[in-house]
């Protein structure tokens, strides 16, 4: 009984532990990231769906695919892409965009220079999100560990 009184004092002592080491809060971060007081701000979540172009011409397809990914790098670079890809197994359902913009009517003008969107070879659906302010950081987290590239 005494060898459970000890164990569950010391489990109680980490948890209490792990929780008073909270990470600092970071102003000048949070600042340049746009985060409210909870560290969250709105994005807009785009849904991309199976298009109503059901055209066979492979190059045509291959050509509205290169621009779509050109799309991706170019707002990655301009930091409005937080986060992209697939679905796998998705159905209509072919991805995601989760886009660094505020309104839908910007989330509109990004996606007009996408060539697999334009060519409706993908629809997209918007949808205003909130999350945290930190997914801004991923691209540059992620260029760190991608080895090769689309």
């Amino acid at each position: 009984m005494n060898k459970l009184l000890i164990i569950l004092f010391f489990l109680f002592s980490l948890a209490l532990n792990s929780t008073a080491q909270k990470p600092t809060y970071d102003s000048i971060l949070a600042k340049k990231l746009n985060a409210d007081e909870y560290g969250m701000k709105s994005y807009v979540f785009v849904i991309l769906k199976t298009g109503s172009n059901v055209s066979k011409d492979k190059e045509a397809k291959d050509k509205a695919f290169a621009g779509h990914m050109t799309n991706i790098k170019k707002m990655a670079a301009n930091g409005k892409l937080a986060v992209a890809g697939p679905f796998e197994n998705g159905g209509n359902n072919r991805g995601i965009f989760v886009l660094n913009v505020t309104t839908i009517e910007e989330a509109k003008k990004l996606l007009e220079g996408d060539n697999a969107i334009t060519e409706k070879y993908l629809e997209p659906e918007y949808i205003m999100w909130y999350g945290s302010a930190a997914l801004q950081e991923i691209p540059s987290i992620h260029e760190k560990i991608q080895k090769s590239s689309f």
